[in-house]
């Protein structure tokens, strides 16, 4: 097989493209041929050395993607070869043969493609979560969403705005603030100033809920949302977060919830009653499909590189080479 992988820690400039033994097949998994895969801000963190990776170098980066079935473990069952599978949270992805566990393949309905389920699973079961679980949003809610023109931070908007709810976008120039506003964001406001006290003064008092995935702006977040309200506390993508004294909580009753998408994917039942949720909103036309940006599986350096700029407001993709 063909892979993306790097032998240490550091920038783009350390993935290569290199052909590898084909992984075997253990009992209970699949394997697919890799059609696409999601490039997503934790790839960026793994090759960095943010965080900890399992088994030896070289590493294959990425852990999202859709390929066709090519071979079945022992005791696999309801999943035939030939079969489209997407998947969220499985390792070593940026590779043209992929092994998932049979209770991580997602079946894909015939009208998802394969480029887009690997430009919507990861990040639209997150945006999922996140309205319906850690703080559910109401008709009514008052809402603020952080990094709006991101690939969460959109679905998040029109999820938001789907279940009734008026929404504050934040973004890090006017130019993406007005992205989240065509998604139907209610306001557009960037980081300039005093954001905190801007959304106060629209919100009459404060937000209910503020998704907040930069994590440096908890206490401004804090800040934002009125007395019994709650930050959502997922990502750290600006840095990490301060130290909150418990007693400011206390004070004016307000909650801090953290949020992570793995502990909310588990089960095979849970997963599957999820993916086919997200599929039926992006089927009704309740949410929509980020732009996506494909580059071959050998650039994989190059899209790292677009995706640091910091100017990309889809998905990008990547796919096998000659797949065009």
């Amino acid at each position: 097989m063909e892979a993306l992988v790097f032998d240490r820690f550091g920038g783009p400039e350390v993935l290569q493209y290199r052909t590898l033994p084909d992984p075997p097949v253990p009992p209970g998994h699949v394997q697919l041929k890799l059609r696409a895969a999601g490039l997503n801000f934790a790839d960026l963190h793994r090759r960095r050395g943010h965080y900890r990776l399992a088994g030896a170098a070289p590493h294959i980066a990425g852990y999202e993607g859709a390929g066709e079935v090519v071979a079945l473990g022992d005791g696999v069952e309801g999943i035939r070869l030939g079969d489209r599978i997407g998947f969220a949270d499985v390792p070593f992805a940026n590779a043209t043969r992929v092994t998932v566990p049979v209770d991580r393949a997602i079946p894909l309905p015939d009208d998802i493609g394969d480029r887009a389920a690997a430009a919507i699973l990861l990040q639209g079961l997150t945006a999922q979560y996140l309205v319906a679980d850690s703080a559910p949003i109401r008709a009514g809610s008052r809402v603020l969403v952080h990094a709006a023109a991101g690939g969460v931070g959109q679905l998040l908007v029109q999820m938001a705005k789907r279940r009734g709810a008026t929404v504050i976008a934040l973004a890090s120039t006017p130019e993406k603030a007005a992205i989240a506003v065509a998604k139907g964001a209610d306001h557009g406001l960037t980081y300039d100033g005093d954001w905190a006290a801007a959304v106060r003064d629209l919100s009459d008092g404060g937000v209910d809920i503020a998704y907040d995935s930069v994590g440096t702006t908890l206490a401004d977040s804090l800040a934002a949302v009125r007395p019994r309200g709650t930050v959502v506390a997922y990502g750290t993508a600006g840095g990490d977060p301060p130290a909150i004294d418990p007693r400011q909580l206390m004070e004016q009753s307000k909650a801090v919830v953290g949020g992570d998408l793995w502990d909310h994917l588990d089960s095979r039942a849970g997963r599957l009653a999820r993916a086919e949720a997200l599929f039926a909103a992006l089927r009704a036309g309740e949410i929509a499909l980020p732009e996506i940006e494909v580059f071959a599986l050998s650039r994989g350096a190059d899209a790292h590189r677009r995706l640091e700029s910091r100017g990309v407001t889809g998905k990008i993709v990547l796919v096998p080479d000659g797949a065009g």
